[in-house]
């Protein structure tokens, strides 16, 4: 079945962020296969990947994205047009890394209230699993942000010659299915799914 914003019936778009600077690798292959399973459960899903690897970000200071000269407006209304979100970080000293959070520092809370966001962690070992989980999870509650329940974390292990094993492709799959019917109960963009969140302030 076709997702469509109820809204002005225009197709859902499905943002992926690639929070790493380093040369692209196993990580953008694994979203690769989660957009391919996003694209197979909904055809009409428009999909946008954003690999902060090509992108120049300004380091945020509180001024408007318009005024750095850079990408960093770009980035941050492609964000801000995206209905459902997945954010995807390399495990970096127990946490995500720090280009994807200053991403996010740029971001007006507006940008991923009551929008559905998916995590995805990679890192050399499991022993690290829960480090993105917990420090992400805390920014996107900051945004009011509806974050699958889940998220997906995959290791070393997760990669045979290169290639997903059979697990990881059906996590990230699952993963992609949650998003797609978690817009179902997402509210307007720009609106939260229960209380405004104080970073939002009282209207």
């Amino acid at each position: 079945m076709m997702t469509r914003n109820p809204e002005n019936s225009r197709m859902i778009k499905l943002i992926v962020i690639l929070g790493s600077v380093t040369p692209p690798g196993r990580l953008l292959k694994a979203l690769a296969t989660m957009t391919a399973a996003a694209q197979a459960a909904d055809p009409a899903l428009e999909i946008d990947l954003v690999n902060l690897a090509d992108v120049r970000i300004a380091f945020a200071d509180g001024r408007a994205p318009e005024v750095y000269g850079d990408d960093t407006a770009m980035v941050v209304n492609r964000v801000a047009a995206a209905d459902i979100v997945v954010l995807a970080s390399p495990v970096y000293r127990a946490s995500f890394i720090g280009a994807l959070k200053n991403l996010l520092d740029h971001l007006p809370v507006e940008t991923l209230m009551g929008k559905p966001c998916g995590i995805v962690a990679m890192g050399a070992t499991t022993h690290h699993f829960l480090g993105v989980e917990w420090h992400l999870r805390d920014v996107l509650t900051w945004f009011g942000a509806i974050v699958a329940p889940t998220g997906v974390y995959l290791s070393s292990a997760d990669f045979v010659e290169g290639n997903l094993v059979d697990s990881a492709s059906a996590d990230l799959s699952a993963l992609a299915d949650t998003l797609i019917r978690l817009r179902t109960i997402a509210p307007d963009a720009g609106k939260p799914l229960g209380p405004i969140p104080l970073s939002a302030g009282r209207r």
